[in-house]
């Protein structure tokens, strides 16, 4: 019978029981950048170095207009100071709460560097050449897939994305172009948090909070 912490009397293990201590590194206010960017950037080149599998994959959580939320994986496809950048389907779940409420965050994780940071933010689609630009650069099966997947729709079974998939490679035998109803977002942050694990749960947490005039105010939080 399991509990609410993972009771079980056959478990080698409780579920409340699973714990490790975080001491790799610190993250003081003295050695900060003075620009989340430049923050995010130096753990960002860290990270790289690590050799961390699929680095840029991150949660993006968004909302309906009614406050439901939801959260998946996506990856970054890019970043500068106007904000991070993913692709999907215009038309898929997070498509269409991004349309009603344009309001998201972000969140890495890093466990092999003892790592997470949050970012939230206001979402737009960037530009269409921009788009474009990323669209044209992916392997032809990834083209063909953004026209045959109706992404979030319920199908009947898999037999349905392979027909389409077929379908549309034939149909765009000499040339792939970009679906109307897919493409990019930019989540331009107007917050970070950047967690360094620390032991016995004393965590480094430094929070960014953009102000009126564009600069970064920062905060230390309690962990």
């Amino acid at each position: 019978m399991h509990g609410f912490f993972g009771k079980d009397e056959s478990a080698e293990k409780k579920i409340a029981d699973i714990r490790r201590e975080y001491s790799l590194h610190a993250l003081d206010e003295q050695h900060i950048a003075s620009n989340p960017f430049d923050q995010f950037t130096r753990w960002w080149h860290e990270v790289l170095n690590s050799e961390i599998v699929e680095p840029n994959a991150m949660t993006l959580a968004t909302s309906t207009i009614a406050a439901m939320p939801s959260a998946r994986i996506v990856l970054l496809k890019g970043y500068d100071e106007r904000g991070f950048v993913f692709f999907t389907n215009y038309k898929s779940n997070k498509g269409n709460e991004l349309a009603e409420n344009p309001n998201a965050a972000l969140l890495f994780f890093w466990k092999e560097i003892e790592r997470q940071v949050r970012i939230e933010g206001v979402v737009k689609k960037i530009a269409a050449e921009e788009s474009d630009e990323y669209f044209f650069s992916r392997p032809e099966g990834s083209r063909i897939g953004a026209w045959a997947s109706p992404q979030s729709q319920v199908i009947d079974n898999r037999s349905v994305l392979e027909a389409n998939a077929e379908r549309y490679a034939q149909k765009f035998k000499n040339s792939i172009p970009r679906p109307p109803h897919w493409g990019g977002y930019r989540v331009m942050p107007w917050r970070f948090e950047f967690w360094q694990g620390r032991i016995n749960r004393l965590h480094d947490r430094i929070q960014y909070t953009k102000i009126a005039d564009g600069s970064w105010k920062v905060d230390r939080l309690a962990p």
